[in-house]
């Protein structure tokens, strides 16, 4: 065990004793632990820590702001400027995820039209 090791523990008994570790958020419950086996080890910590940070691989960065804009272009009007705007920034983001080897099928998918479209024929 290295010097750090045995003062963390240290440091983690005397709380303990003091009862500073007593009634936590969670205490009692099972841990929830993130599948994290498709990230390479030497990348793991760092993931970690860019996600409690709230931070997203850039991957998953693109495919959030894609369908912001995807549910943003479906609320503007066609012929307007802003349309405009944002239809050519998806194309650019898209490109982008293309480039980069990221699969854009999800962008095309008409489900939420269909389903829409399906339950305003039940309620009429």
């Amino acid at each position: 065990m290295s010097i750090i090791d045995e003062l963390a523990e240290k440091h983690i008994l005397a709380a303990l004793e003091k009862g500073e570790l007593d009634n936590l958020p969670g205490a009692g419950k099972p841990l929830v632990i993130d599948d994290d086996s498709h990230v390479p080890v030497h990348l793991r910590a760092a993931y970690r820590i860019l996600k409690n940070a709230g931070c997203l691989p850039p991957e998953l960065e693109h495919r959030k702001q894609a369908l912001e804009l995807v549910d943003l272009l479906e609320s503007l009007e066609e012929d307007s400027e802003v349309f405009t705007i944002k239809a050519r920034e998806l194309q650019t983001l898209e490109l982008k995820m293309q480039l980069a080897g990221i699969n854009t099928n999800f962008l095309k998918s008409n489900y939420k039209t269909a389903i829409n479209q399906a339950l305003n024929k039940k309620t009429k």
